[in-house]
């Protein structure tokens, strides 16, 4: 167990040391950027072939000085092969999709080697985490490691510092580098699990004239087909004896503008007024994504924020970036 102190040291250290190196999704590995040190069993190795030399001196063990030079040898190779192991490796970062605050984001990460030979034992990890992924890099060839974090808050957040390393092929040595991103990914505000019911509607302006011209121009029920209509509202067995696209004419009740406020999302299982912002933004998160699903015309409002009545992907996808990216006024 550490010291408070020592991990003090250690974090401010880390911090130090990430804030030199510049941000960038794309990393060659020279003999600039790649470490390499002994591992605890590399010390003990170094040990034991110190011990085997004495001995072998002291003794006069022609088969003990054998060992010993022939040890040390494999011990010299291994360094080598395990610096050439990552040394001209090019790692490159694909950007990632948005996520929702709570999740991991997976960070998708190809490794390329222009080398004639396989490189083994490559593993790739957040810096500091411990949780690593491993893989063997074919010759002249390319391999996909996935690594993921949770991101700490809603918003663009900064990809964190990532390491590769490899031990390959006896374990004695490490050899590593640090690599700082340059990508970004927007997050989500995380859903309210239970969220209360969506808000009442409120009247389109115009919709009583809009309900006038249709019971002027449509019968039954149905009107021609509009660009942009659902195609859950396409009376589908009238087009198939037509060969006519037809609509559901949408009843009054559905002529109501649904707006999703940030001044009333704190009603409902919350008193209003106490709910904390995130909880409120989770509120709306939970409704933009309800609103998709019942396939909704709907409208968001954060502050001065406006976002008009409308559906789609592309609408709920301009929602939840909104979301993620308010920040109060003041």
């Amino acid at each position: 167990m550490k010291l408070p102190g020592v991990q003090l040291l250690q974090r401010r250290f880390q911090a130090w040391f990430e804030s030199r190196l510049s941000r960038r999704d794309r990393l060659e590995l020279t003999q600039r950027n790649v470490y390499i040190l002994p591992t605890a069993p590399g010390f003990m190795l170094a040990l034991t072939l110190l011990v085997l030399l004495v001995a072998s001196i002291n003794y006069q063990l022609n088969l003990g000085y054998l060992l010993t030079f022939m040890l040390t040898g494999c011990a010299l190779v291994a360094i080598y092969v395990c610096h050439a192991t990552l040394l001209g490796l090019t790692l490159h970062l694909v950007a990632p999709e948005a996520q929702f605050a709570g999740s991991a984001v997976p960070l998708d990460i190809h490794l390329h080697s222009t080398r004639r030979a396989v490189r083994h034992g490559i593993g790739l990890a957040v810096f500091g985490s411990g949780h690593w992924s491993w893989t063997d890099v074919p010759a002249q060839g390319n391999a996909l490691v996935h690594v993921a974090f949770v991101p700490p808050h809603r918003g663009l957040v900064a990809l964190p510092t990532l390491t590769a390393e490899t031990r390959f092929p006896l374990g004695t040595f490490r050899v590593w580098t640090v690599w700082r991103p340059a990508a970004q990914v927007l997050v989500y505000p995380a859903p309210e699990a239970h969220a209360p019911p969506l808000p009442a509607g409120r009247e389109r302006s115009g919709g009583g004239a809009t309900a006038r011209t249709s019971r002027s121009t449509e019968f039954d029920g149905v009107r021609p087909y509009r660009r942009g209509d659902a195609l859950k509202q396409v009376v589908w067995k009238k087009v198939a004896k037509t060969d006519q696209l037809v609509s559901r004419d949408v009843p009054p009740a559905q002529r109501l503008e649904l707006w999703l406020d940030l001044a009333d999302c704190a009603s409902g299982s919350t008193a209003v007024g106490s709910a904390t912002l995130e909880h409120k933004l989770s509120r709306l998160c939970a409704w933009v994504l309800r609103c998709e699903q019942l396939g909704l015309r709907y409208g968001l409002r954060l502050g001065t924020l406006s976002l008009g009545p409308a559906d789609g992907a592309n609408h709920k996808r301009a929602c939840l970036q909104a979301l993620a990216l308010y920040q109060p006024q003041g």
